[in-house]
């Protein structure tokens, strides 16, 4: 088991004597987008603790994020949709993943109840991982000093997460939606500790691109991306063949304009890839996406889109 979605299911899996949190767990909590260095350093704290105890490691995250519940579509883009967040929660060392769903009867829990119904009866916790300025609860009154009081009663320990800084900058999710938004794709890379990339599922599509020269598998984003525009890519198949090509990310503007969605032409591709996964990942920036007069300019400037790609990867 690596995932428990809901609390009825985590009070559930509470009252079994099988229960892997049994003996307890080391748990941190936040959004986690993008699981960028400053996630993996907490991460590794909680790891550390989790094995020093012989417990699992713990992250709860919310769905949706507490800002997309309370902003809507005025909240931030993501820079991982769930699954991916997940893969890379589990791929940095967590053992468990509690996904709870942030609504109005969640954001109604007192302070207390959060901690003895979630952290307490739920999780069992032992040792908890969060920020000194972390607030829960209704109307965020619960904060880290409240859950030091509870927790020296109760038996479990609190400790503050760890500033990730890199070039005097503190690493944050905030700072990567930025540097993505600017185009600044290796300093996005360097706070997240890797490339950036979008994984999802390959779905049809109006089959435009085919019938211009230029066929794309097409991947549906539910929110607005962190990134917008054409750029040189690499994609990772289902079979773990790589592949560079071409991608628009955006809203298709001259096509549809409504939904977003990522585009990828992959160059020397035969092949059907309808309902597989691919992991997209970005690598050059080539130019914003523009709405064109007519499908004949949008099919010119695709070719000049795949030149300057191939001329830029032969010169890596």
């Amino acid at each position: 088991m690596r995932l428990i979605r809901g609390l009825a299911n985590l009070q559930a899996l509470s009252g079994q004597a099988t229960s892997p949190l049994a003996k307890g767990c080391v748990a941190t909590i936040g959004n986690f987008d993008g699981v960028h260095l400053g996630h993996r350093t907490i991460i590794n704290q909680v790891r550390d603790h989790a094995h020093r105890l012989g417990v699992p490691g713990v992250a709860m995250v919310f769905e949706p994020q507490p800002r997309e519940f309370f902003q809507g579509p005025e909240a931030p883009p993501r820079l991982t949709g769930f699954r991916q967040k997940f893969q890379a929660l589990i791929e940095a060392g967590i053992d468990l993943v509690l996904c709870l769903r942030f609504d109005e009867q969640f954001r109604s829990y007192s302070g207390m109840g959060f901690i003895e119904d979630v952290l307490i009866d739920g999780l069992n916790v032992r040792y908890l991982v969060v920020g000194d300025d972390f607030r829960f609860g209704c109307d965020r009154a619960g904060d880290f000093e409240l859950l030091q009081q509870v927790g020296g009663q109760r038996g479990f320990t609190v400790e503050n997460t760890r500033t990730v800084t890199v070039a005097g900058e503190r690493v944050s999710s905030t700072a990567v939606r930025q540097a993505l938004a600017d185009n600044r794709l290796d300093h996005a890379a360097t706070l997240l500790g890797r490339p950036y990339g979008i994984e999802g599922k390959v779905v049809y599509g109006r089959q435009l691109g085919r019938e211009i020269g230029a066929p794309t598998a097409n991947i549906l984003l539910k929110r607005l991306p962190p990134l917008r525009g054409v750029y040189v890519i690499q994609a990772e198949l289902a079979d773990g063949r790589l592949c560079d090509g071409v991608a628009n990310i955006g809203l298709r503007p001259t096509v549809d304009g409504r939904q977003p969605a990522l585009e990828v032409h992959l160059f020397d591709f035969a092949g059907t890839l309808y309902g597989q996964r691919l992991n997209v990942t970005f690598r050059h920036p080539l130019r914003d996406e523009v709405k064109f007069e007519s499908v004949a300019a949008l099919q010119a400037q695709i070719a000049r889109d795949f030149d300057d790609a191939r001329q830029w990867l032969a010169k890596q």
